[in-house]
């Protein structure tokens, strides 16, 4: 098993703070991750570093085999997806759900001249079909609701068959309904063994879909915790991670988290 991911002594300073700090972590093939902590502890500053997006100011990055650094990152781009509130922004409102994902065939955001095969059109509106949105194909991206413009996202995100699937908090925003409907198709896919290595950022417990294999938990950009989820997520650990008394339950493939009551 190859590694797809490999962080070592990785920081990244900006205005003289450490984002992150040193930080050693590998990601193998097929391993579903989960990077769980609080805000600003420095969780989509790695998932940007994981995306090639954001390079670190000191260490070594390797992805997909390439050395952060070494190698044109337009090329190794299309072999990541991406899914998060970065990217949202950049896509066109007037867009149809199709057009949408479609755009993911040719790196844009935007439709312009190309021109798209059947068999083009015929995976995206698989993609769509297996989030749940055959029959948003024609609606206007910027008509949807929060949860159906996430599922619409990781469509797209699928949509060059992409070797490191990176999801930052794809449930963020979403109500009871709408979170329960995500992670239950997050599940899906992270259990489909022909779905490619995955990295989903979250600060919530309840999130973490059934099929995710391990977590790494941060807090004030150093590594409290990573390996396997059944040995780290702990109440222990979430205590730490998060700087308060939490007890961690689980309830067949899902864990909850509340807080000691005050005295």
């Amino acid at each position: 098993m190859s590694d797809v991911l490999e962080l070592v002594d990785v920081s990244v300073v900006r205005g003289g703070r450490a984002l992150v700090d040193r930080v050693s972590w590998s990601v193998a093939e097929g391993e579903r991750w989960v990077i769980l902590g609080p805000n600003g502890a420095g969780k989509t500053t790695l998932l940007n570093v994981a995306s090639s997006y954001l390079f670190p100011t000191t260490g070594t990055v390797q992805i997909l085999g390439e050395k952060l650094g070494s190698v044109d990152v337009f090329d190794l781009r299309p072999r990541i997806g991406m899914s998060g509130s970065a990217l949202a922004e950049k896509l066109p409102k007037s867009q149809t759900v199709l057009q949408t994902v479609l755009t993911a065939a040719y790196g844009m955001t935007a439709t312009w001249q190309e021109d798209y095969d059947q068999v083009d059109e015929d995976r995206a509106r698989a993609f769509l079909d297996r989030l749940g949105m055959t029959e948003y194909l024609d609606r206007k991206f910027g008509t949807l609701s929060e949860g159906e413009r996430k599922r619409t996202q990781i469509a797209r995100a699928m949509m060059t068959d992409p070797e490191l699937l990176l999801l930052d908090e794809p449930a963020a925003g979403l109500d009871l309904g709408g979170r329960e409907d995500l992670v239950r198709r997050l599940g899906r896919l992270a259990r489909d063994p022909m779905a490619p290595s995955m990295i989903m950022v979250t600060h919530h417990v309840e999130e973490i879909a059934p099929g995710f294999t391990h977590v790494l938990m941060i807090r004030q950009g150093e590594v409290l915790a990573a390996g396997p989820i059944e040995s780290e997520l702990n109440s222990r650990n979430l205590s730490r991670c998060f700087g308060l008394p939490l007890v961690l339950e689980r309830a067949g493939d899902r864990w909850t988290a509340q807080g000691l009551p005050l005295s």
